[in-house]
């Protein structure tokens, strides 16, 4: 990637993690630190292995269509530094995918860079709705229901079979063209977009045409690159169980997966807010009331993953500076 493009990525992402950092209240930081004890590491650390499931999804959607150089562990990198931008940027996913095409761009060309980061974006989303459908059955399962709780489950349900008829039509249709239109209004990313819409346009039909032959052709890949992100949304559950065993030793994981799917849910509708800010917070203080569990036990889990949210988005943001930019040999 050109260096001016990678200091402009790292330098706005380093600007926006200040931001958020200066938000924090830092004795309240410090004192759930202190309560969390080894668990916050535990919370931290586990997200190393969670990258690794979000790795795997993009690297096979890469290889699918034939065997590349892109090499496993720099890609795990560009992974992490992408969700990083995806964190620190108004408009959630529109950080961190320019910058995973411009960087793998000159490994694989941009044609298949922009399909592969484009259908792993959609893969990513696309598993989310699975996450809060299943959610919304396993709620069923283990809590019975009121009538309000009806109409918020009949709703969350329409919702996510609309996401899903989506994307389903967006494999099959591609949406290279719709996704660049997008960025073309995004205002770190539009000048590039502009310029890049204007000079690909027949290259985006292209990708389009890529993305919809990728899906019809290689169904194995799409179904294991999906159930590899709703894995990791599942295993991602293990960071709230970790916390809520400081306060409630009896917690249980499925209450965990729904705390995070209703968070996530909730948190993804302000998808225009930089880092989710408060977004996320309202979202775990709404789904453990919803539980039956105290305000002060969401506060207290928000405020520990909103911590890992910020380390693992410093972390990514440096993982930009560090490293070749494209790295040329095979796993």
């Amino acid at each position: 990637m050109n260096n001016k493009y990678q200091n402009g990525f790292f330098l706005f992402g380093m600007a926006v993690l200040i931001i958020m950092v200066t938000q924090l209240d830092f004795i309240q930081v410090w004192d759930g630190l202190c309560h969390a004890g080894y668990w916050s590491v535990a919370v931290i650390a586990i997200w190393a292995f969670l990258y690794v499931f979000n790795t795997f999804s993009w690297y096979i959607i890469i290889n699918a269509g034939g065997r590349t150089k892109v090499s496993f562990w720099w890609l795990y990198k560009i992974t992490i530094s992408g969700f990083a931008l995806n964190y620190a940027t108004p408009g959630g996913l529109m950080g961190g995918e320019p910058y995973r095409i411009m960087s793998l761009s000159p490994i694989i060309g941009t044609e298949r860079a922009s399909s592969s980061v484009i259908l792993f974006a959609m893969t990513h989303i696309f598993s989310h709705f699975w996450f809060w459908t299943i959610s919304i059955i396993l709620y069923l399962v283990l809590y019975p229901v009121g009538t309000f709780m009806v109409t918020l489950l009949g709703a969350i349900s329409i919702f996510c079979l609309l996401g899903l008829w989506f994307f389903i039509a967006g494999y099959r249709k591609g949406l290279a063209v719709r996704t660049m239109n997008v960025l073309r209004h995004i205002p770190f990313a539009k000048g590039w977009a502009k310029r890049f819409v204007t000079r690909h346009q027949q290259q985006l039909d292209t990708i389009d045409s890529q993305i919809a032959s990728l899906h019809k052709q290689n169904t194995r890949t799409f179904v294991t690159a999906v159930l590899s992100e709703l894995t990791c949304r599942i295993c991602s559950a293990a960071e709230i169980y970790f916390v809520l065993r400081v306060l409630m030793p009896q917690a249980n994981y499925a209450d965990c997966i729904l705390i995070l799917a209703f968070t996530s849910l909730f948190a993804n509708l302000l998808f225009f807010i930089p880092l989710q800010l408060g977004g996320r917070e309202g979202g775990f203080l709404m789904s453990v009331a919803g539980l039956g569990m105290k305000a002060s036990d969401g506060a207290f889990v928000a405020l520990i993953i909103r911590l890992r949210e910020l380390i693992w988005t410093g972390i990514g943001l440096l993982l930009i500076k560090a490293g070749k930019s494209g790295p040329r040999n095979s796993c």
